[in-house]
């Protein structure tokens, strides 16, 4: 029996030192994990194609198409040198920044960003160190900055910075992320997350590097993206709640505000979304989650997340697999909770005025009805079951592609199980081969109710028009 999950919401795995060799991966992907990230931030190319190929042969084990997902650096701003090694930043003092290539001292820091002070005004906060110490800029020329500390601390040399309250005249796409975007492409990534978005106009850069078709996921690290959700989700394939820098650069307390903001955005439009950074943070070094996290995870599946995303807890910690296997177990856990389901129909968006629509919308109202045991899509390029899981069906959506890229896109999607099958040209042979594949895959069995979906003619990408309801026999 092929594997499949029976929980709606997936898992995005980081994969790392702690999770590179065959038996650790195919552990995490029994234990629930359904799409693996690949972070360029660490490791080689030659680490990331070592860990894609085992990921393939375990794709071509368990006939379950697997996701890759590709995240790219983005740019990264630091402090330069510091001619004494670190010094304190006190409470109240003004310091000077400026592009001086000369170690810095106690009353000036070299900052090697010329971009950096194009955008610098009064007002305009620096974050240093992850947002551990906070000043705020008083005055602002071209090359040099003085700023007023708001809360101080040890500085090292090279510690990270950031920039808020102004946007940034940098790419979102570094020398390093064209390297790695082409390998990636090269190496087979069936996602592509795009770091410090600060602007739609980022994601149509990517496209434009990308040469190609590319599935983008906009990850939302910046107060500007937040400020042009709307249009940032339309441009996005899918969108990442990067909550780490995220809640650096704004008040800790709106990251739950906004993290619902998104969901709904993204519900609304049919877009997948992911809530990331620090879900199970303790169990990069404990066997079990705090309550607190627990309670995280399970309020980002009951605000309709369609995954939920491991970093360092997969990648980096003690215990990878136990991650993986609890963060399951609270998904499934929430969705036997009847408020789940209460809670995902009262959230259901009003359907588009599109043929599309209101097919799937009929479909969420037949499994709401009827006891469908499962919703069949037959999909080209994917839209079909996007649209489909954008209802949020009872019933579990087994989604039918000729296009292998699509079923391990679909890997990300909440409720779709994705199978390869040949490109059929009648309704018979979608209705015949619907029937064979829900009871192989364990969906159904004779006697029970399916519901097909799909766009005729078939074979063309396209509009979701045909609804069918049928008995297996």
């Amino acid at each position: 029996m092929p594997m499949r999950r029976t929980r709606h919401a997936k898992i995005v795995a980081t994969l790392g030192p702690a999770s590179s060799g065959p038996e650790m991966i195919r552990a995490l992907f029994k234990a629930g994990a359904d799409v693996f990230r690949f972070n360029f931030s660490h490791g080689s190319h030659q680490d990331h194609q070592k860990r894609y190929d085992i990921v393939r042969s375990i794709e071509q084990e368990t006939g379950r198409p697997i996701a890759v997902l590709a995240d790219l650096q983005g740019p990264k701003l630091r402090v330069g040198r510091l001619a004494e090694g670190p010094i304190t930043l006190e409470e109240g003092e003004r310091i000077r920044f400026d592009l001086d290539p000369a170690p810095g001292t106690s009353d000036r820091v070299p900052l090697p960003h010329p971009e950096v002070f194009a955008a610098l005004k009064p007002g305009v906060q620096l974050l240093i160190d992850d947002g551990k110490m906070r000043l705020e800029v008083e005055e602002a020329i071209k090359d040099s900055a003085v700023a007023r500390v708001l809360i101080g601390g040890p500085l090292s040399e090279r510690k990270g910075l950031s920039v808020v309250g102004a946007v940034l005249p940098v790419s979102a796409v570094t020398d390093k992320d064209r390297r790695d975007l082409a390998f990636a492409l090269e190496m087979g990534a069936d996602w592509i997350a795009l770091s410090f978005v600060q602007r739609p106009q980022d994601l149509d850069e990517l496209r434009e590097l990308a040469g190609r078709p590319v599935s983008v996921i906009t990850k939302l690290e910046k107060p500007s993206a937040v400020e042009q959700l709307e249009e940032v989700v339309a441009r996005s394939d899918a969108v990442m709640v990067a909550r780490g820098d995220l809640g650096v650069e704004m008040p800790p307390q709106k990251v739950p505000t906004i993290q619902r903001q998104v969901l709904r955005a993204c519900r609304r439009a049919g877009k997948p979304v992911i809530v990331a950074t620090q879900m199970l943070e303790s169990m990069i070094e404990a066997p079990t989650p705090t309550r607190a996290e627990a309670s995280d995870v399970a309020t980002a599946v009951y605000d309709g997340a369609d995954a939920v995303m491991l970093s360092a807890e997969s990648a980096a910690g003690r215990y990878p697999v136990e991650a993986v296997r609890i963060m399951s177990e609270i998904i499934a856990e929430v969705e036997r909770d009847p408020h789940y389901r209460k809670a995902t129909d009262a959230a259901h968006p009003e359907p588009e005025a599109t043929v599309s629509d209101v097919i799937c919308d009929a479909v969420r109202r037949s499994a709401a009805i009827l006891p469908i045991a499962a919703l069949v899509t037959y999909t080209a390029a994917g839209r079909t079951a996007l649209r489909a899981a954008r209802e949020r069906p009872a019933a579990p959506i087994l989604s039918l592609t000729p296009d292998l890229a699509t079923a391990r896109r679909l890997a990300l999607v909440w409720g779709t199980h994705a199978v390869q099958v040949q490109e059929f040209c009648r309704l018979s042979e979608i209705v015949d081969n619907a029937f064979a594949i829900v009871a192989h895959e364990g969906f159904a069995k004779p006697g029970d109710t399916i519901a097909i979906t799909g766009g005729m003619p078939f074979g063309i990408s396209g509009g979701t028009n045909l609804l069918r309801i049928a008995q297996v026999p």
